[in-house]
C-alpha cells in the first residue's frame, strides 16, 4: 500500500507536513484485515457515484462467481453489507441457522455452514462503502472482542485512506481479486518431489488437486482411468467442464460447499453407463484435494440426485435467479413489486433506469418507474395503444424480449422512436408473461451502451418470468383489496349523525392478515327522540364475516326504529343470527342514550365491558349484566343495566382487538387503557379517538394486526341539561 497518514496527525497540520497520499489499494487492505482475524474470504464494496448502490470492488479467498448475485447491492436490500451501511454498525451472522432466519435470500443461494461479519467503511461524516469477511462453519457462534476490535479499526483506517484519496481526486484503481494461485503439478525439481509423485501414482484410488476456481492442478493416473479422460486434458480445466457427465450444478455445489464451510464434503456420481464413483473433497484456504474411487453401494436417493437430465445451467445463473426470486416472493402489492425490482433486480443487472408497464383496455399504463427524474420522460409510455409500433408494445404482443445495445440500434429498428430522448443509451425490454397471458412489460435502461451476451439474456428472460408471476399476484391482491375496502366502507357508517346532547367519534382498523376486512361494526342512530348506539364483533376476518356484520347492523337499526327496548333488540338480533343458519357468532353491546335525563341503558352479549370517564377524570370499567354471544342459544335473555351519563361523562365502547394481544393479560390491557383515558380524556374527541385506537397497538411498530378494531366514543355535552340520577 502506498504510504498514507495513520490518522494521528492533527487535522490542522499543513498539507506539506503530512505523509503523501496515494491511491488506496483495497486488495491489500482486505488481505491484511482477513489475516488479522483469520477469516478465509471477504470483499470490499464501494458506494456507486450518485446511486444508492454498493458495488463489489475486490474479493479475496473465493472466486467472485460465488458472490455473483451480490455484485451490485441496493442500499435497501436485506443483505448484511447493506444493513451495515444503513445502520452504521457491525452486522454479525454466527452460522447457517442464523443466516436462514435473518437473511433467507442468502441462505437459499449459499446453504452452507459459515459465519459472516459486515462493517461500514465510513468516517464520522461520509460512508464510502462496506466490507464483509467470512469464516468456516467451525468458527464460534459469537464474534470475539479481539476480532471485533481488529475489524472495526481496519475499516476505520480504510475509510480515512479513502477520504484522503478523495480529497486529492485519487479514486481506487480496479484491482484483481485475491483468491490464491492454482496448485500446479508438473515435473519435480528434486528427488523428494519426484518420489512423492511416484508414490501418488501408485495409489489404487484417484487423487487430484483443484485450485479455488475448481481447476485441476495435479492428477494421478488413477484419476484418468476412473474418469475416462487423459490427465493432459484435465490439467488447467474444471472437472465439470472436462468431464461431460460431471457437468451438473449438483456436483459444482459440493465444491462450493467445501470451500465455504472448509469442511470435508462428498458426493456420488454415475459414470455412464453404470459405474458409480465416490468423490471426497478435502478443502483448505488454497484449494481442494479430491479423492476418487469406485462406490460400493449407492442409495436410491444418490442415484436420483446424481443422474443428470439434459444440459444443466451454470450455478452462478441459478444463484442469481434464486436470490432475486426470494426477493420477489416478499412483494404483496404492485408498488411492492416495483420497489423490489428497483432495489434488487436493477442493481444486480447494472441497470440505472426502470419502467414497469401494465396493460389495460388495449393500452399501456405505467405501474411504476425509477431513474427518471423528469416525469415527462415516462409519460410517453402511459396510455400508449398496444397497436402502436414501439419496442415496449411489440414485446408485449409477441412475448419475445428485445435487447438494444445502443441508441443507434433502437432507432434503426424503430425510426419513430428518435424523439424518445431520455438520456439512456441501451435498453432491455422484457415481456411479463404469467399463466400464459401477458401482464405487462419491464423496461430496463442503461446509461451507457451495453452488450447483452447470450448468458445475460437468459438471466434477464428468467427474471422476467419471476417478475411477471409476482406482478400477477400483486395485481390480483390490489384488486381484491380495493373490493374489500369498498365492501367495508359500504357496510360501515360513512359518518356519524349529529344528535342532541351527544358528541361522538369512531374509528375502525381491519386486521392486516387476510383481506384487510373484518366483522367488527359500530353504529349511532336516532330512535324516537333518543339516541341508540351499538358496537359488535362478528367472528372472522373475511367476506363472510363482513357480510354477516352488515346484516346484523341493519337488523339492529330496524329493531331500534320500531321502538324495541334494548333487551328486545338483543333478543331479536340473536334469533335472526340463528335463523340465518350461520356458523359464526357475534358479540354485541347495545345502549339507549338519554342525555336530557343523564342516563344510558345498556344490554351486553359477550362483549368487552365499556369504560366510563367522569368529568373529574375518574375512569370506571362498567360491570354490566348480559347474556351469551349472539347466535348460540335461541332462549337466551339479555338483561339491561342503567348507567349515569351526566354532562361531560365519556363512554368508550370498543372491540377486543383494541386490548387483546399475544402474551398480554386482558385485565392488564383494560387497566392500561383506563389509565390512558384518565390522562387524555379531556382532549377533543377526534384527537382522543386517534390516540386510543393506537393505544398499546403492535401495528404502530410495523407489525401485523391480528384482529379487527372498532372504537366508538360518546360524550354527553355539558349543555345537555341532564338531571343527575343519584346512586348510579
Amino acid at each position: 500500500m502506498v504510504a498514507v497518514s495513520d490518522g494521528q496527525s492533527s487535522p490542522q497540520a499543513p498539507a506539506a507536513a503530512r505523509v503523501p497520499v496515494g491511491r488506496p489499494l483495497l486488495s491489500l487492505a482486505l488481505a491484511s484485515m482477513m489475516d488479522e482475524v483469520h477469516a478465509h474470504s471477504g470483499a470490499v464494496y464501494l458506494l456507486a457515484p450518485d446511486q444508492p448502490v454498493l458495488q463489489m470492488a475486490v474479493m479475496a479467498g473465493l472466486p467472485r462467481a460465488f458472490a455473483a448475485p451480490w455484485e451490485r447491492v441496493g442500499l435497501n436490500a436485506p443483505i448484511p453489507v447493506a444493513d451495515a451501511v444503513r445502520e452504521r454498525r457491525l452486522v454479525w451472522v454466527g452460522g447457517e441457522q442464523e443466516m436462514a432466519r435473518r437473511y433467507p435470500r442468502i441462505a437459499v443461494v449459499l446453504p452452507y455452514p459459515f459465519a459472516l461479519a459486515a462493517l461500514p467503511v465510513a468516517t464520522s461524516t461520509t460512508v464510502y462503502g462496506a466490507v464483509f469477511v467470512t469464516w468456516p462453519g467451525s468458527h464460534p457462534p459469537e464474534l470475539s472482542d479481539r476480532e471485533r476490535e481488529h475489524l472495526t479499526a481496519a475499516c476505520d483506517r480504510l475509510a480515512v485512506r479513502l477520504e484522503r484519496a478523495a480529497e486529492h481526486s485519487l479514486p481506487p484503481h480496479p484491482e484483481p481479486d485475491l483468491i490464491g494461485g492454482p496448485l500446479v503439478g508438473g515435473v519435480a525439481g528434486t528427488l523428494g518431489t519426484v518420489e512423492s509423485a511416484r508414490m501418488v501414482g501408485r495409489l489404487p484410488y484417484g487423487l487430484c488437486s483443484l485450485d479455488l476456481h475448481g481447476r485441476v492442478g495435479f492428477a494421478n493416473s488413477a484419476v484418468a482411468e476412473l474418469l475416462g479422460v487423459p490427465v493432459s486434458r484435465l490439467l488447467g480445466t474444471q472437472l465439470w467442464a472436462s468431464v461431460p457427465w460431471l457437468n451438473d450444478p449438483v456436483y459444482e455445489d459440493r465444491y462450493r460447499a467445501a470451500l465455504f464451510s472448509q469442511h470435508t464434503t462428498s458426493f456420488v456420481a454415475l459414470r455412464p453407463p453404470g459405474d458409480w464413483l465416490s468423490f471426497r473433497l478435502y478443502p483448505s484456504t488454497t484449494g481442494l484435494t479430491v479423492r476418487i474411487n469406485r462406490a460400493r453401494a449407492v442409495s436410491e436417493m444418490n442415484r436420483t440426485a446424481a443422474a443428470p437430465g439434459g444440459a444443466p445451467s451454470r450455478l452462478v445463473t441459478i444463484s442469481q435467479v434464486l436470490s432475486l426470486a426470494g426477493a420477489l416472493t416478499e412483494a404483496v402489492g404492485v408498488q411492492d413489486v416495483v420497489q423490489l425490482v428497483a432495489d434488487e433486480v436493477a442493481p444486480a443487472v447494472g441497470s440505472q433506469g426502470l419502467v414497469v408497464l401494465g396493460s389495460q383496455t388495449g393500452r399501456l399504463r405505467v405501474l411504476g418507474h425509477r431513474g427518471y427524474p423528469d416525469p415527462r420522460m415516462v409519460e410517453r409510455f402511459d396510455r400508449m395503444p398496444l397497436t402502436e409500433r414501439a419496442p415496449w408494445t411489440q414485446v408485449l404482443r409477441t412475448g419475445v424480449p428485445a435487447f438494444f445495445e445502443s441508441r443507434e440500434r433502437l432507432e434503426y429498428l424503430y425510426p419513430t422512436r428518435q424523439a424518445d430522448r431520455d438520456g439512456y443509451a441501451a435498453w432491455a425490454c422484457l415481456p411479463l408473461i404469467a399463466s400464459g397471458r401477458p401482464v405487462g412489460t419491464c423496461v430496463l435502461a442503461y446509461a451507457e451502451p451495453h452488450p447483452f451476451p447470450t448468458e445475460e439474456r437468459a438471466v434477464l428472460t428468467s427474471l422476467a418470468g419471476l417478475i411477471a408471476q409476482a406482478l400477477e399476484r400483486a395485481l390480483l391482491y390490489d384488486t381484491k383489496l380495493r373490493l374489500a375496502h369498498g365492501l367495508q366502507e359500504a357496510l360501515l357508517p360513512h359518518s356519524l349523525p349529529q344528535l342532541p346532547g351527544i358528541e361522538a367519534a369512531a374509528r375502525y382498523l381491519p386486521a392486516t392478515q387476510g383481506m384487510d376486512i373484518g366483522g367488527d361494526f359500530y353504529d349511532l342512530v336516532s330512535a324516537q327522540g333518543q339516541a341508540a348506539a351499538v358496537i359488535g364483533d362478528v367472528q372472522g376476518h373475511n367476506v363472510t364475516a363482513a357480510g354477516l356484520m352488515g346484516q346484523v347492523r341493519t337488523a339492529v337499526r330496524a329493531y331500534t326504529a320500531v321502538g324495541q327496548a334494548p333487551e328486545e333488540v338483543m333478543r331479536s338480533t340473536n334469533r335472526l343470527l340463528l335463523d340465518l343458519g350461520s356458523d359464526l357468532f357475534a358479540s354485541c353491546l347495545y345502549l339507549r342514550l338519554d342525555p336530557a335525563h343523564g342516563r344510558a341503558v345498556m344490554s351486553r352479549a359477550g362483549h368487552p365491558p365499556p369504560l366510563l370517564r367522569k368529568p373529574d377524570g375518574r375512569v370506571r370499567v362498567l360491570d354490566l349484566a348480559g347474556g351469551p354471544l349472539l347466535g348460540i342459544d335461541a332462549s337466551a335473555t339479555y338483561p339491561t343495566t342503567e348507567v349515569d351519563l351526566g354532562p361531560g361523562c365519556l363512554l368508550v365502547l370498543y372491540t377486543d382487538g383494541l386490548v387483546e394481544a399475544p402474551g398480554v393479560d386482558f385485565e392488564d390491557a383494560v387497566a392500561a387503557l383506563s389509565r390512558r383515558l384518565a390522562e387524555t380524556g379531556d382532549r377533543p374527541l377526534d384527537e382522543l379517538a386517534d390516540s386510543l385506537i393506537h393505544h398499546n397497538r403492535p401495528d404502530t411498530d410495523g407489525e401485523e394486526r391480528l384482529d379487527d378494531t372498532a372504537l366508538l366514543l360518546l360524550r354527553a355535552r355539558p349543555d345537555s341539561g341532564a338531571q343527575h340520577l343519584p346512586g348510579r
